[in-house]
């Protein structure tokens, strides 16, 4: 796990020097996710010294995990001139590295990194469905002239770019882009039109105008006349994937053998490695998937003085039955306060959430952990979240709702408003009546933190002026991916929904920014994307939950967890925020919010703000405290980053 900068140069607007002090710039910004070495290189110049051959520059922190030694350092070479910088690990590339010795091909070093080097040699861009991991890389390909960026499948580990007419850059972070100094600091309007309605920006959009990030399962390449083409190498909405024809026991036993190649293969490091213990269903998954695999891992959970926050018996439990040496690490609201104004330094993009996942994972980098395993992407898989259970029912009616007129459909809609006044839940009711009934429309309502119009009251005239499109990106997004994949089923549909939305742009973009701000690398054995093709191949009466939830996942453990971690009501990893923010936390929020603070930005309406600022102190379950949380990581940010409004 590392941090990845650098950028492809063509013309003469740029030259050498200029462009290695550019991303010299930008891996320092990066150090955090790799303390253990870095580096930057430069593509070599033409021999007759015209110093006009299209160039790259390529920068690199490094977090040792596989092949500790300095035969692991990045950017990385090969005699043939390619140069990589990898961000992430290859999970499979030991039987990789057997197929291309067999090949003929020569290694240099034990680690992943010299496997995508020695494998685009030999397959290009066909190396990409070939590797089984997370990953963020930029290859250069001296062969063709080319810069070469791809993601993995999930989007796992994030990538941006930026393009200007004489050059491409990208990094593993929008921080280290600005620092660049190539990068316009400019404020994109319509991502924080986006923010407010989602908490996140729906990729490729991030808050700076004209940066991009890489969509998941995509590859883009640059040549050396500035020609930039792109590409997708896997879908997990795939419509020429069969649905297996098999028994409720076939599909358990299959799902059991996936989950226990995923972690077994999630365990590949020459590091020890721990895992994050909640006590829920997907952590506790994880831990005793790794105790069958015969590693006793190290284990961590958090627990609060608030009772209804504190998940530590039920941690404790697992830990116990599975015997790991388990640390908890109990956070009072005063020590949290402590945190923030780091754990807001750390968000390279804001977040309504992503302070959770900071504490712990500072918790974990004290103890001397490298790698962690994480739970996330359960609820996304074998159907975890409410949304998979209401979109089936509201389907079923909105396919007779949608042939009601739509004249008469915004007509309830309107009456559902007047009727329930500003409250959430008749905003969200109101446009689900509005809404066609299709799942591309209602999903997005579900997940919406604040409406278009409770949004159009928030900003002031000069930000709404220049919103270039009011479209919902996540309608367009959802719609084009089940068009391409019309016999996908309601529970398949909200599978990609979740997990290319909601966990994609906000679970593990923050996994990404608050884990690595302390050098510690978060793997995902339930996103691994054999185990995701053979779930989303599996009939829906295999995966939809009954008696049991997320029954799959439950069933293919065989009995591993106890009743009372599968049984015990949903609860999720959360700190007590709402509480500390109307105690302890109360004036460091006021000021974020206040004239000094966001309220003087000119970006929202004073009044607005202070009207959900005093609704939320007073208690009003229309505004929770995650619309408030928002609002102050975005003023932290803005303030960070001097971003022009």
């Amino acid at each position: 796990m590392c941090g990845i900068a650098g950028g492809a140069f063509w013309g003469h607007r740029v030259d050498r020097s200029r462009a290695v002090d550019a991303v010299t710039s930008m891996v320092q910004q990066l150090t955090h996710r790799g303390p253990d070495g870095h580096g930057v290189v430069t593509s070599p110049a033409p021999r007759d010294g015209s110093d006009i051959r299209p160039y790259a520059v390529l920068g690199h922190t490094r977090l040792a995990i596989i092949d500790v030694s300095s035969a692991g350092a990045q950017p990385m070479g090969s005699p043939d001139g390619h140069w990589v910088a990898f961000n992430g690990e290859i999970y499979n590339f030991a039987e990789l590295r057997r197929e291309l010795e067999a090949r003929g091909v020569s290694f240099c070093s034990h680690s992943d990194t010299e496997v995508i080097l020695r494998g685009y040699a030999v397959w290009g861009l066909d190396l990409l469905p070939r590797l089984r991991g997370m990953f963020a890389f930029a290859l250069w390909d001296a062969t063709n002239s080319r810069l070469v960026i791809a993601r993995d499948r999930l989007g796992i580990k994030p990538v941006y770019v930026h393009r200007d007419e004489t050059h491409l850059m990208f990094s593993s972070e929008v921080r280290a882009l600005l620092a660049s100094g190539l990068v316009s600091r400019q404020l994109d309007h319509t991502a924080v039109w986006q923010y407010l309605g989602y908490q996140t920006f729906p990729a490729p959009r991030t808050l700076v105008a004209g940066v991009r990030a890489l969509p998941p399962a995509s590859w883009l390449t640059v040549d050396g006349k500035g020609h930039v083409e792109q590409g997708t190498y896997w879908r997990m909405l795939d419509p020429h994937r069969p649905t297996l024809d098999v028994s409720p026991s076939s599909a358990t036993a299959m799902v059991a053998d996936a989950l226990r190649s995923s972690v077994t293969a999630h365990l590949v490091s020459d590091v020890p490695v721990a895992a994050f213990l909640s006590g829920g269903i997907d952590s506790s998954a994880i831990v005793a998937l790794m105790h069958e695999a015969g590693v006793t891992p190290r284990t961590f959970s958090v627990g609060f003085d608030e009772q209804a926050f504190d998940e530590s018996p039920h941690a404790a439990l697992i830990a116990q039955r599975f015997s790991t040496e388990h640390t908890h690490i109990r956070l009072s609201a005063a020590e949290a306060l402590a945190q923030l104004p780091s754990a807001l330094q750390a968000l390279d993009q804001p977040s309504g959430d992503a302070v959770n996942t900071y504490v712990v994972s500072a918790a974990v980098h004290q103890h001397g952990v490298k790698v962690a395993l994480s739970g996330l992407g359960g609820d996304e898989v074998f159907g975890g979240y409410p949304s998979f259970r209401r979109l089936a029912r509201t389907a079923t009616a909105g396919r007779l709702w949608r042939r009601t007129p739509s004249a008469l459909r915004r007509l309830a809609g309107a009456a559902t408003r007047t009727l329930g006044g500003r409250t959430i839940a008749a905003g969200k009711t109101a446009a689900l009546l509005e809404s066609s009934g299709q799942v591309a429309e209602m999903f997005p309502v579900m997940r919406q933190l604040l409406s278009p119009q409770q949004r159009e009251t928030l900003l002031t005239a000069h930000v709404l002026t220049r919103i270039d499109s009011f479209v919902d990106p996540y309608v367009t997004l959802l719609g084009a991916a089940y068009d391409e994949a019309p016999r996908a089923s309601t529970f398949e549909q909200v599978s990609f929904a979740e997990s290319r939305t909601y966990m994609h742009d906000l679970l593990l973009r923050d996994t990404d920014q608050m884990s690595m701000a302390h050098a510690l690398e978060v793997r995902v054995p339930l996103l691994d994307h054999s185990l995701i093709e053979l779930v989303m191949s599996l009939p829906d009466s295999a995966k939809i939950p009954t008696t049991t939830p997320k029954g799959l996942l439950v069933h293919a453990l065989d009995g591993l967890l106890p009743d009372s971690i599968v049984h015990r009501p949903k609860q999720g990893f959360a700190l007590p925020i709402a509480t500390w923010m109307r105690g302890p936390m109360k004036q460091f929020c006021a000021d974020r919010l206040g004239e000094r603070g966001l309220a003087g930005r000119g970006l929202c309406d004073p009044r607005a703000l202070t009207t959900m600022w005093r609704t939320f102190l007073d208690g009003d379950r229309r505004v929770s405290w995650s619309r408030i949380w928002m609002l102050v990581a975005l003023d932290a940010w803005l303030e960070r980053h001097s971003l022009t409004v």
